[in-house]
């Protein structure tokens, strides 16, 4: 199962957004720097309103949502790349995981103390960037003297290593992480093979105060520090950013769904901060999913995305992808306009689709196996 890890500056809300994500207290959420010291980790699963829907149309028995592992990681300080604070355990942690959620703080509050001083959000993803760029930096020059050694022995990968090596580093010596390097598609197969933390896909969580979530959520703009992290990571990271309030989500976590909804609506909020976060990450880990129904399962099937369907059959069991025949597919947008499986049969929006069909998201699929 792939990991989002949730990673920021000390006391701005991460143990608190993954007790609100996981929906558990699990996580110590403390107003001292490194009240989380061991990562917390949790599996989550991603809303999906389809599921209900089908499940009601195949009168089914059982909803299984897609998941995802989310990872809460000690917060930096500056200088992690040296080592300061618990910088090493950090960054270590942070390699281990498949995406990065970047928890900035958007709020003030004088009883919450930050380790600047101030709440300033820009300073604090550029703290947090030159620490992870460091990092890969030190990195990505150890690799170049392994592979200039390899590459004398006519050595094709290492010279191909090396030559990426040389691209990079002068691009992070410019405080630029390494996702946003001008790279080809052979390069950027090649740079996942160096783990760098700056290659990892991000996404930035703007924690905003109770009372700034509705206005902040429609226009990000009129919020002091929301419409400037929005701009900043799109310019300087090539990534998006989302707005929540992990004070309110951390309310939510005892509720029901109805008294989730309806604390939302006397908010002026119209859904979780943490269910667009959470689907925002299935999507930024390359996920996608399909659907199968019927009366004892209603189910979503994690893919990546591009797969084709023997490999989206295989994710059922290993003979489907094996011994592939056929799948029937119907968009999931037409099998409910349909009503029914017979109705869209009828109308001829089911088809069968081949070994080369590429599965899209919301596909909702029946295999056709022989082994």
């Amino acid at each position: 199962m792939l990991k989002a890890g949730i990673v920021g500056l000390p006391n701005v809300g991460k143990s608190t957004l993954f007790n609100a994500v996981t929906r558990t207290r699990k996580a110590e959420a403390a107003n001292y720097p490194f009240c989380t010291i061991e990562p917390n980790t949790g599996i989550v699963t991603v809303p999906d309103e389809r599921l209900d829907i089908l499940g009601k149309l195949s009168k089914t028995q059982k909803i299984v949502p897609a998941a995802i592992e989310f990872v809460d990681i000690a917060g930096l300080v500056k200088g992690a790349s040296q080592g300061e604070g618990l910088g090493n355990q950090f960054l270590s942690h942070i390699r281990e995981v498949d995406a990065i959620v970047q928890v900035v703080r958007c709020f003030e509050d004088k009883d919450i103390h930050h380790v600047s001083g101030t709440v300033d959000p820009i300073r604090d993803i550029d703290v947090i960037n030159t620490e992870l760029v460091l990092a890969d930096l030190q990195s990505v020059q150890k690799r170049l003297e392994r592979s200039v050694k390899k590459a004398k022995q006519n050595d094709k990968e290492a010279k191909a290593e090396a030559a990426l090596c040389e691209k990079l580093i002068p691009h992070l010596d410019s405080g630029k992480p390494a996702v946003t390097a001008e790279l080809s598609d052979d390069e950027r197969k090649l740079m996942r093979l160096f783990f760098l933390l700056t290659g990892k896909p991000t996404i930035f969580a703007c924690n905003v105060a109770e009372g700034d979530l509705a206005t902040a959520t429609k226009d990000p703009g009129s919020h002091p520090h929301v419409g400037k992290v929005i701009e900043f990571v799109k310019d300087s990271h090539d990534a998006e950013a989302c707005v929540i309030s992990a004070a309110i989500e951390s309310e939510l976590i005892d509720l029901s769904a109805e008294d989730a909804q309806a604390y939302l609506s006397d908010l002026g909020v119209e859904s979780s901060g943490v269910a667009t976060l959470i689907r925002s990450v299935y999507h930024l880990l390359g996920l996608r999913t399909y659907l199968t129904t019927g009366e004892k399962e209603t189910r979503a099937w994690t893919i990546r995305a591009g797969d084709k369907a023997p490999a989206a059959a295989g994710v059922i069991h290993s003979d489907f992808e094996r011994g592939f025949i056929k799948a029937e597919v119907i968009a999931y947008e037409d099998l409910v306009s349909a009503g029914s499986f017979a109705k869209a049969r009828e109308v001829g929006k089911l088809r069968m689709e081949g070994k080369e069909y590429v599965v899209a998201d919301g596909d909702v699929m029946d295999f056709r196996f022989n082994v």
